[in-house]
């Protein structure tokens, strides 16, 4: 790292002020800055010649302009002239080529934008220095009061203090190339190409009445297979050409000092360091199947010129920059993290009909949903649905589902939970209430917490289990209610043994904490404790591995004897079967330890003997970490051999979870964020999937169903929050079908309440005073 520099608070007035980078965001800044005051000194380095131009389109949304219109209206009526706008986006996929319409796009030419802002900068009175590094960052410091770097994704001022911004870079796995043609698309176009080297694709759209940008994209292996790596410039730019023939109507492509590059995603750990800060792709990058960098970067001046207005000192205004713009960044990556990987995985999706994997493309990053696309272009939506199946007037998410002899009347699984409120195994009026509620709530089927198949397998005292007939009793009057109060339901049972996990305080006295007094000996697959207060576990051995099957086997007789119409075999979490799964959890040498096959050994002895004494007609599910979130341990390759191995065996579907295998793991939470392993699985193993995973809205529910990412999807929280949540999604989207029964005491509230008006804060849209 560069030598720390002891900067002193200082007025935000920031009377001298160095910009590194002179691309849109540097430029922005530097002439939002000089406007808000012409006393300011504002010098902007850039080591290229002001016409030397790398890309070609610009796109920005109608939000990003409108912060512009307040901030700066010489820039904004500038860039009205020069727009190119459009609302229509076509995917042409196999020959097909489907419209959607109503989505709303501006763009011009980067060249055109970069004008624009020199222009302004020189009629505000900013130093442009072309042709020329910026002097060290730590002279600048120095010897201004503020220091910008926009000096893009491979920054050199953040590789000087990686120390303090603690970045990280991630490569992804795509090739792509920024090319240009000389005609204009009428539309966003994303055209697919089945080759015989592996799938590619085209980003196409207008950036002026006469010219589009053109990015083609393929998988690593797919451009070495097609020969690109040994193509120089003109010959990629030629072969690009021919294979998106059709696209281009058989004109040219042309580029612009053009090379193929991997996209690389920087995240840092802090914005700023003393007077310096780091802004656009400096700071952060988000994948150009999303939108434009130069759209994060535009914003991120207009935030960072605002907060300086508005607070008192340097210090201040900058830690305020990076808490307002921190949020909005991080939501962006997520989506373009799911957009780029969607991509990525373009081959799963080849077998879709046209209509629903346009829909699946146009949903990919979770920020356009069912609903909101159904705002923009209801006709294309509804065509989708109808080829989906769903009935006049039906959400997908209302769509009935068959697993063996059980038909569940919608899609919507009350995710099993544990409620920690058993006394001895025995679930009593609580769980009466609590699965009862649910039921009466609509979802198509209520999941049990995990139900323990001993009392040495309880994860706390308060946990449920089915090893005595009493327990046997208490289910059994459950499930009566059930079926009985809630027709059109089902209930499912979730068996499993808490492994190393187990003999812990409730969640709510300390989760994963061990019990103080009156603790049990654990069993695992190998003696490693989960947490460094944990018991060790005793590994088990065969007689004992034999006693546990039996267990299991024993616990499913009394779960269908009960009547439960579903079960499931915990295989998540790192409970007891999970743990043999993960190699961080599995050391052992014996014949089940090593290799994901032996590792698998016994956790599908146990599902074939659970399967031997479960009715045959029920349906039989497993749930499954698809992947560990650790280094060394499973990831999402594994998640999918664990599922193809259970479905070789007669699994009827996945539940598809994540994590929760060790203490150390590092999630990559956010909405929906356990989806795609769930998409994965299904469509590589073509095995049905219920995916889980802060699933909260039932937008969300109608769009992974749409997009054909699961078959069913389970939801934990939001039925905490409410338990007829199903109830109110039906309520809200005016279905009235038999995908959900109103109870006939709870008819007269099946009418959504009238509630006050609630003005939601709006985005920043001016500097302020």
């Amino acid at each position: 790292m560069a030598g720390a520099i002891a900067v002193p608070a200082r007025p935000c007035a920031s009377a001298r002020v160095a910009v590194i980078g002179g691309g849109p965001g540097g430029l922005y800044a530097a002439a939002l800055l000089k406007r808000l005051d012409p006393d300011r000194e504002v010098t902007v380095w850039e080591r290229n010649a002001p016409d030397d131009i790398f890309g070609f389109g610009v796109v920005l949304s109608d939000e990003t302009l409108g912060g512009i219109e307040h901030a700066d209206p010489v820039v904004y009526a500038a860039l009205q002239d020069e727009f190119v706008r459009w609302d229509d986006i076509d995917i042409v996929h196999r020959g097909v080529r489907h419209t959607s319409g109503g989505h709303g796009f501006a763009a011009l030419g980067r060249r055109r934008l970069l004008e624009i802002l020199h222009e302004r900068c020189r009629s505000l009175g900013i130093e442009l220095r072309f042709r020329a590094e910026a002097p060290p960052v730590a002279e600048l410091m120095t010897a201004y009061d503020l220091v910008v770097a926009a000096d893009g994704v491979h920054s050199s001022t953040r590789a000087a203090y990686a120390e303090v911004f603690g970045p990280s870079v991630e490569e992804h796995r795509c090739r792509y190339i920024w090319l240009a043609a000389d005609f204009a698309f009428d539309s966003f176009r994303f055209e697919i190409a089945e080759t015989e080297h592996g799938v590619m694709q085209l980003h196409g759209y207008p950036f002026a009445a006469d010219a589009s940008t053109v990015i083609v994209e393929m998988r690593e292996e797919v451009w070495r297979a097609a020969g690109f790596a040994d193509l120089d410039e003109q010959e990629s730019v030629e072969l690009c050409g021919k294979i998106f023939t059709d696209a281009l109507g058989g004109r040219q492509l042309r580029s612009n000092k053009s090379t193929w590059t991997t996209f690389r995603t920087v995240v840092n750990d802090r914005w700023s360091h003393g007077n310096l800060v780091l802004l656009g792709d400096a700071a952060h990058t988000a994948h150009f199947s999303i939108g434009s960098g130069t759209k994060l970067a535009v914003e991120d001046a207009l935030a960072l010129a605002a907060c300086l207005e508005e607070r008192p000192t340097l210090a201040e205004a900058l830690a305020a920059y990076e808490e307002e713009r921190r949020p909005v960044v991080a939501s962006t990556q997520r989506a373009a993290r799911a957009s780029l990987e969607w991509f990525e995985s373009l081959g799963l999706y080849l077998h879709q009909p046209a209509r629903q994997f346009a829909f699946n493309l146009l949903t990919r990053s979770r920020r356009v949903t069912h609903d909101n696309l159904r705002l923009r272009d209801a006709h294309f939506t509804a065509a989708v649905e109808r080829e989906f199946g769903c009935p006049p007037g039906t959400p997908p998410m209302f769509t009935p589902f068959r697993l063996r002899g059980l038909t569940l009347r919608n899609r919507v699984v009350v995710s099993p939970m544990d409620m920690y409120s058993a006394v001895d195994g025995v679930p009593g009026d609580f769980h009466l209430v609590h699965l009862g509620a649910r039921a009466l709530g609509g979802a198509g089927l209520v999941m049990t917490e995990m139900v323990c198949v001993s009392a040495e397998g309880r994860i706390t005292p308060g946990c449920a289990g089915l090893y005595s007939h009493r327990q046997a009793e208490s289910w059994r009057r459950i499930i009566g209610f059930v079926h009985a109060q809630a027709p059109g339901a089902a209930i499912g049972v979730q068996l499993g043994h808490c492994g190393r996990k187990g003999s812990t305080k409730l969640m709510w006295e300390g989760i994963d904490e061990p019990l103080e007094e009156g603790n049990w000996p654990l069993v695992a697959a190998s003696p490693i404790p989960y947490g460094p207060r944990s018991q060790t576990p005793r590994q088990l051995f065969r007689a004992q591995l034999t006693d546990i099957r039996e267990q299991f086997a024993a616990a499913a007789l009394r779960a269908a004897r009960c009547g439960f119409d579903l079960l499931e075999l915990h295989c998540a979490h790192g409970y007891l079967l999970s743990g043999f799964l993960s190699p961080l959890t599995n050391r052992r040498t014996d014949a089940y330890g090593g290799s994901l096959e032996r590792r698998l050994r016994f956790p599908l002895e146990v599902f074939d003997a659970v399967r031997t004494v479960w009715p045959e007609e029920r349906p039989m599910t497993v749930r499954i970490s698809a992947t560990d979130w650790a280094e060394g341990g499973n990831t999402g390759d594994e998640g999918v051999a664990i599922a193809r191995a259970f479905a070789a065996h007669g699994a009827d579907a996945v539940d598809v979870s994540a994590g929760q295998v060790v203490a150390d793991e590092e999630p990559e939470y956010g909405r929906s964020y356990q989806t795609p392993f769930a998409d994965r699985i299904r469509h590589e193993t073509g095995l049905p999937v219920i995916a889980v995973g802060a699933i909260s809205s039932w937008d969300d529910v109608n769009s992974l169903i749409l997009a054909g990412r699961t078959d069913l999807c389970a939801l934990a929280r939001p039925h905490l929050y409410d338990p007829h949540w199903t109830l109110h999604a039906a309520a809200e989207q005016g279905y009235e079908g038999p995908g959900v029964a109103w109870p006939r005491p709870y008819r007269a509230g099946s009418r959504r309440p009238q509630t006050g008006r609630v003005d939601a804060p709006k985005p920043r849209r001016s500097l302020g005073t």
